[in-house]
């Protein structure tokens, strides 16, 4: 992940010009939805992507549903409500938004794809990125035994902190050192950034704003943006566009080293 810095300057509540955030996993039990609650209170747009898995509710009966995960709802519709424009792509882990039985959840626009154009005139794909996977992980039944085994972990995970020290929140505990670091080797060599600045490329936008690989990145490396926006399970991280037409990654473990009301502020130095 790019090298983050302070930005504390910056004033409250900080209003980007867009605002992406992907793979919060509301439902599921690896989210940090008090610190996803939190960054939302410090962090607004007149329009918010909500770029995939969302919602974890792809296994009813593991739900793990808290009152921040309901606040984090109710931000979001009184946000809409205000005038704020949301847009939902639906990612692997929320399928089930495409149901018109769902579209009450969140007063948004589904859609599984959508271009978003910047300040500078930039025309950006913005979808999850699951159809971008390897050829196994695409496998439904490789993503389906995944997730459990990544529910059992992190179950597993909580019974063993009962008996050590408590952890800060920018630190990982042993399994979600192990957890991410079989995410990361899962991402070896990059292909899938590949596979989809080369979508967006073959549909002629400028780059490709993602989620799903819970891995925030922001670079040209391929000729075109790719913006990972990261996820709220491991890596805390949003990306937004300034006034300019400038994307910056936001948060990120290191940010949690400060008082929470400077976590909000966190830029890449080098910003596309």
């Amino acid at each position: 992940m790019p090298h983050t810095r302070p930005a504390a300057d910056l004033p409250l509540p900080r209003r980007h010009r867009a605002l992406f955030l992907s793979d919060l996993h509301l439902g599921a039990l690896g989210c940090r939805a008090d610190l996803l609650l939190d960054f939302l209170q410090w962090n607004t747009a007149p329009v918010i992507y909500l770029v995939g898995d969302i919602l974890d509710i792809w296994h009813p009966l593991h739900v793990h549903w808290s009152a921040t995960h309901d606040a984090i709802l109710a931000l979001l519709v009184r946000r809409a409500e205000a005038g704020t424009r949301l847009v939902y792509l639906v990612g692997n882990h929320d399928a089930e938004m495409r149901a018109p039985d769902r579209h009450a959840l969140l007063p948004a626009e589904i859609a599984d794809r959508c271009t978003h154009e910047t300040a500078k005139g930039e025309r950006l794909l913005v979808l999850h990125g699951d159809i971008c996977d390897g050829r196994a992980f695409r496998w439904h039944l490789f993503t389906r035994l995944g997730s459990r085994a990544d529910a059992l972990l992190r179950r597993f995970d909580r019974r063993l902190r009962r008996f050590g020290r408590d952890l800060g929140s920018d630190e990982r505990s042993l399994v979600e050192s192990v957890l991410s670091w079989v995410n990361a080797a899962m991402a070896l060599g990059h292909g899938h950034e590949k596979r989809l600045t080369s979508l967006a490329r073959a549909t002629g936008h400028d780059g490709v704003v993602c989620g799903h690989f819970h891995l925030a990145d922001l670079h040209r490396d391929h000729g075109l943006v790719y913006a990972n926006c990261g996820d709220w399970v491991d890596s805390f991280t949003a990306l937004a566009e300034d006034a300019s037409g400038n994307l910056a990654l936001l948060g990120g473990r290191e940010a949690l080293k400060v008082p929470m009301s400077d976590f909000t502020g966190l830029p890449v130095p080098r910003g596309l």
